[in-house]
C-alpha cells in the first residue's frame, strides 16, 4: 500500500503544532508563569525548550522520516537485528490510547461550553456559585458527558477516515488558522479592558521577588517540566508526522517552527487570561477550575460576554480537537502498518474501542465518583498521571537513547537524517550533550514526576 504524505510543508507544521497545542497551553502555562515570576520563568522555559524540547522532537521526527513508518515498524526498520527497541513502539500505541481515554472527555467539555455560551446558558450578572454550578451539573450528568465525548470521538475518526491530506491535513489547516486568529482577537480584547495593564505586567514583567518567593530552584524545575511536557513527546505522537514529511527541510528547523507556534499560543493564552482576571478582580487559578469556573465568571460580567465566552471556547475546542485528531491518526497508522487493515476498517474498530475505553473517565465524575486509583487520584487524574508522569518522560528517554547510542540507531545516522534538507543544521559537537547531559535532565523530570 502506498504511503500518504503531507500535501504541503505548512500542512505538516500546522498538524504537528496542532498535536502539541492543547489544553495544557491554556490551563497550566499562564498560571505557572504568573506563579513563578513572569518573564523570569518565560526565559528559563524558552531556554529549556531549545535545549530539551527541540532535540527530542527532532529525534522522534527522525525515527519517523528515516523509516517512513509508525512507531513499531519505525523502530524495527532502524534497529539492529535481534534488538528489542520496537517493544517501545507498542508502548507508544498504548500511551496514545490511554491519552485519548481522558482527553476526549476534556475536549467534550470544551465543545459543551461553546454551545452553552452560544445558546445563552450563561446570563449576565450570574453569581460565582451559579457559574460554578454549570460545570458541577455537567460533571454530575453521565448522559450529557457521554454525548459530548462521543461527538468528539465520532467527529475525530470521521475526519481521519478521509485520509491524511483530505481529512487530517485539510481540517487541521482550517482549525489552526482559525485558532491563531481567534487567540489574537481574544488577547487584544482582554488587553483593552479597563485595568488590564496590571494583569499584563503581572504576567510578563520579570519579577525577581516573586521568583525568589517561589524559590529559584522551583522556578527552574517548573520551566523544565513545562518545556518538556508541552510537546507531548515520548509516545510517538510526533513520530508519525515525521513518517509523512518530505526530506526538503532539516528537522531542527521544523522543530523550532513547531515549538514557536506552541509557545505563541501558550503566551497569548496568558494575555487573554491575566488582563481579564485582573480587570474583574478575579484570582487566576490553574486546571479545570480556571477554564470552567474562573473564566466563565469573568465572561458573564463582561460587556458582550456571551460572544467572548463562545469565541474563547471555540478556540479551546480547536486546541483540544487538533490534538485528538492528530493522536487518532497515530492510532490508525499503527493499525494499518502493523495489522494490514484498510484505513476505513482501522477507523471503525478504533472508534468503537475509544468510545468504550473513554467511559471510565466520564463515569469517574458521577457514578464512580468515589473510585480512587493511583495515589488516591480519580480516574482522569490517574490516567493523566500514567501518561504525563511516566510514559512521556520514559518514552522520550528511550527515543533519545535509541537515536544517539551505539546500541540503538546511532548518533551519526540520526544526525545525518536530522540535517537532511535545507535549513537549521545540528552540529556534530552536540554528541556529548545528547549522549550524557540530556538523558540526565530527562531522568530528573521522570524521577520528580514519580514522587
Amino acid at each position: 500500500m502506498e504511503r500518504e504524505n503531507f500535501g504541503s510543508r505548512l500542512g505538516f507544521i500546522l498538524v504537528s503544532a496542532g498535536c502539541a497545542i492543547g489544553i495544557g497551553n491554556v490551563w497550566r502555562f499562564p498560571y505557572v508563569v504568573g506563579e513563578n515570576g513572569g518573564a523570569v520563568f518565560v526565559l528559563f522555559y524558552l531556554l529549556f525548550l531549545l535545549c530539551m524540547g527541540v532535540p527530542v522532537l527532532t529525534m522522534e521526527l527522525a525515527v519517523g522520516r528515516a523509516s517512513g513508518r509508525s512507531a513499531v515498524l519505525g523502530y524495527k526498520t532502524l534497529e539492529r537485528k535481534g534488538s528489542k527497541w520496537h517493544i517501545h513502539g507498542w508502548v507508544c500505541m498504548i500511551g496514545c490510547y490511554l491519552l485519548m481515554m481522558y482527553y476526549t472527555t476534556v475536549s467534550g467539555w470544551m465543545l459543551s461550553y461553546f454551545f452553552k455560551f452560544a445558546a445563552g446558558t450563561f446570563q449576565k450578572g450570574m453569581d460565582a456559585e451559579a457559574v460554578g454550578g454549570v460545570f458541577g451539573a455537567l460533571c454530575a450528568d453521565p448522559a450529557e458527558m457521554t454525548v459530548w465525548m462521543a461527538v468528539t470521538v465520532l467527529a475525530g475518526f470521521l475526519v481521519c477516515s478521509f485520509g491524511l491530506q483530505k481529512g487530517l491535513e485539510r481540517i487541521t489547516k482550517v482549525m489552526m488558522l482559525a485558532l491563531l486568529g481567534l487567540i489574537v482577537i481574544l488577547a487584544i480584547h482582554s488587553i483593552m479592558l479597563p485595568g488590564a495593564g496590571e494583569g499584563v505586567s503581572f504576567y510578563l514583567m520579570p519579577d525577581l521577588e516573586r521568583a525568589k518567593e517561589a524559590g529559584i530552584g522551583n522556578v527552574i524545575t517548573a520551566a523544565m517540566n513545562q518545556a518538556f511536557f508541552t510537546l507531548s513527546l515520548g509516545i510517538g505522537a510526533m513520530e508519525i508526522f515525521g513518517s509523512y514529511m518530505s526530506r526538503d527541510c532539516t528537522l531542527a528547523g521544523e522543530a523550532v517552527r513547531i515549538c514557536g507556534l506552541d509557545t505563541f499560543v501558550a503566551l497569548m493564552s496568558g494575555l487573554i487570561i491575566f488582563p481579564a482576571c485582573f480587570s474583574f478582580g478575579v484570582e487566576p487559578d490553574a486546571g479545570p477550575s480556571l477554564i470552567f469556573v474562573t473564566l466563565p465568571n469573568v465572561f458573564v460580567n463582561m460587556a458582550g460576554g456571551r460572544l467572548w465566552g463562545a469565541l474563547f471556547f471555540l478556540f479551546m475546542t480547536f486546541a483540544s480537537f487538533s490534538t485528538v485528531i492528530a493522536v487518532f491518526e497515530n492510532l490508525l497508522a499503527g493499525c494499518i502498518d502493523n495489522f494490514g487493515w484498510s484505513r476505513k476498517k482501522a477507523a471503525v474498530i478504533n472508534c468503537i474501542f475509544v468510545l468504550i475505553a473513554s467511559l471510565p473517565c466520564v463515569l469517574g465524575y458521577n457514578v464512580w465518583s468515589n473510585l480512587r486509583l493511583i495515589g488516591g487520584r480519580d480516574v482522569l487524574d490517574s490516567e493523566d498521571f500514567l501518561v504525563s508522569n511516566l510514559l512521556l518522560p520514559a518514552g522520550s528517554l528511550i527515543f533519545l537513547l535509541f537515536s544517539v547510542t551505539k546500541w540503538g540507531w546511532g548518533f551519526d545516522q540520526y544526525l545525518a537524517e536530522a540535517n537532511t534538507g535545507k535549513g537549521l543544521k545540528l552540529p556534530g559537537k552536540l554528541k556529548f550533550y545528547f549522549r550524557f547531559v540530556l538523558p540526565v535532565l530527562i531522568l530528573i523530570i521522570l524521577v520528580q514526576g514519580l514522587k
